[in-house]
This record gives C-alpha cells, sequence and structure tokens, in this order.
C-alpha cells in the first residue's frame, strides 16, 4: 500500500530543490578531494536519501551514490520490476541491481578509476554493507551528516513539514470530538481514512484514556479525557502531533517533557535537535494526558 501512496509532485518540490542539493554535496566532495558519496536507505532511516533524490523505498535497502560529475545513480535491493516506478517518482534515472551492495559500487568505481569514496555516516551503515564495503580496493571516508546534509536551513523542507504539520493538526482537530463513546479501534480507523486520503504515506497512531502513556488500540470505548498521538509521513517528511480531548489546560508543575529529534538520520529520534518534535505529558482529575507538536 505504502508504493501506491508514495509520489513526487513537482509543483511542491521542484527539481531546482534537488540540484541545488546536490549542488552542495559535490561542493563539499571537491573540498575534501572526493569524487563521490554514498548514502546508505532504508524504510526507517529513509531521510538522507529522500532529501536528495526523494527516493522513499517501503522496504528493502538501497545506496544511493552521488558522484561529483554525473547523475546519482542508485544501487537498489528491490525487484527489478518496481524500477520503473522508481524512476517516476524520484529524480534517479540510473537504477541498478544492488547484489551485495559491495560488488557494484566496487564495480562502479574501477570504471571511474576512484581509488577513495565518501560514505555518509559510515559507522552507521548495517554491520554486513559496512563489512563488504572494507573487504574491496576502494577505501570509504566518513562523511559527517552536518557537512551536507541540513534540512533546517532548506527552505522547501521547512514548507513541506509545516504544510504535513497544518494537515495533521486540522484532522486531528475535527476528528477528536467525534471520539467520545465510541471503541478506540473505530476512531483509529477513521482517523487512518482522513490521513490516508489526505496523501500519508506513513502513519503511527496511538492512544490512551489518561491511564497509560499511548498505546495501539486495543478495543477500549474512548473516555471524555483520552489523547492521541500521531507520527505522520507526507511526501517523506515525518511530522508529530499529539492532541487531548476536553476542556483541561496544562499547569505547572507535573509537567513531563519528551523532545524528539526530527533532523537526524532517521525520521524521528529521541534526543534534542535543531529540528524537534516537543510534546508534554500533565495531570488532570487523576488522568495522564498529552499534548505536543513538531516545532518549526
Amino acid at each position: 500500500m505504502k508504493r501506491g501512496l508514495i509520489t513526487w509532485d513537482s509543483s511542491e518540490i521542484p527539481p531546482a530543490v534537488f540540484n541545488g542539493r546536490l549542488d552542495g554535496v559535490r561542493r563539499a566532495l571537491k573540498e575534501r578531494d572526493l569524487p563521490a558519496l554514498v548514502i546508505y536507505s532504508d524504510m526507517w532511516r529513509s531521510n538522507q536519501a529522500r532529501f536528495f533524490s526523494n527516493f522513499m523505498p517501503y522496504f528493502n535497502r538501497a545506496l544511493l551514490l552521488i558522484s561529483r560529475d554525473t547523475p546519482p545513480t542508485l544501487l537498489c535491493g528491490l525487484s527489478p520490476r518496481v524500477y520503473g516506478w522508481i524512476r517516476s517518482v524520484t529524480t534517479i534515472q540510473d537504477v541498478r541491481p544492488a547484489g551485495n551492495f559491495a560488488e557494484p559500487l566496487f564495480d562502479i568505481a574501477g570504471g571511474r578509476n576512484w581509488t577513495r569514496i565518501g560514505a555518509l555516516d559510515l559507522d552507521r551503515f548495517p554491520y554486513d554493507i559496512h563489512e563488504a564495503l572494507h573487504g574491496g580496493q576502494v577505501a570509504f571516508v566518513n562523511v559527517e551528516s552536518q557537512a551536507v546534509f541540513s534540512p533546517v536551513e532548506d527552505e522547501n523542507e521547512l514548507t513541506i513539514r509545516r504544510k504535513a504539520a497544518a494537515v495533521a493538526g486540522q484532522i486531528l482537530e475535527e476528528e477528536i470530538v467525534q471520539g467520545v463513546g465510541v471503541t478506540d479501534y473505530l476512531f483509529v480507523g477513521n482517523l487512518e481514512r482522513r490521513f490516508r486520503r489526505s496523501g500519508a504515506e506513513d502513519l503511527v497512531i496511538l492512544i490512551t484514556n489518561g491511564r497509560t502513556v499511548p498505546a495501539p488500540p486495543a478495543g477500549v470505548l474512548l473516555e471524555e479525557n483520552f489523547s492521541v498521538s500521531v507520527a505522520m509521513e507526507y511526501r517523506g517528511h515525518w511530522v508529530r502531533l499529539s492532541r487531548y480531548h476536553g476542556g483541561a489546560k496544562p499547569k505547572a508543575p507535573g509537567l513531563a517533557s519528551y523532545p524528539e529529534r526530527m533532523d537526524g538520520s532517521y525520521p524521528y529520534e529521541s534526543g534534542g535537535g535543531i529540528l524537534q518534535a516537543h510534546h508534554i505529558e500533565f495531570n488532570h482529575n487523576g488522568k495522564r494526558l498529552f499534548y505536543g507538536d513538531t516545532i518549526l
């Protein structure tokens, strides 16, 4: 289903945006005297390759190769039958089978006389790929993500995230008033239908009546003071929001704060970052209520 929802709307993210991002990578490569940069991507660690190409795997793994003087190449673990689809929803035209990832990369390097290649956050590559890359004649040099990957400095990135947050906020505002007295299954199902119809490629919805932290629905009736927490992917851009039903107002003391980083290698990670989802928990009549937004 996710493959059917992934798209590239060039009016939202024009080709010139991707070209500008690639130019930034190429400048960094020139400064480091490297001919190319390889970026690892999978369904969970999708932010970086998506930022440079709009490639968002719905499962499996890939390596995006950005060179200083040729268009990007994707070494893809997906079946060749979806290569046409990949070309239609990304900026990538050169899509090749990945094999064990290392061999086709070595073949490209050999054909272009490369002896050193940059690897974005090399220490965070999966163990098997990391080991395979160190088994050939090409030296891989770690390039830290902050050298080329700066989503918080990219206005288009922020614009799409703001749009995603606005869509999610409006849906929650309109639907949360319908929740009291229905089962959490029904409420979450109605939410998912709204989110999917609004373009969400991926979605996590957690809910609570205030006795626990938000969790997957369990077939219980929703009470007056329930909370719902949503993580939504829109055009590959993740946002997170939490809302509660009722007229309670959060007051200190007794607030618990939960920051999540949204500008890392993964869609969202625990801890601080420049781009954050910030959530609070507070107590109201013995119930735990949750509220939060992605800070843009």
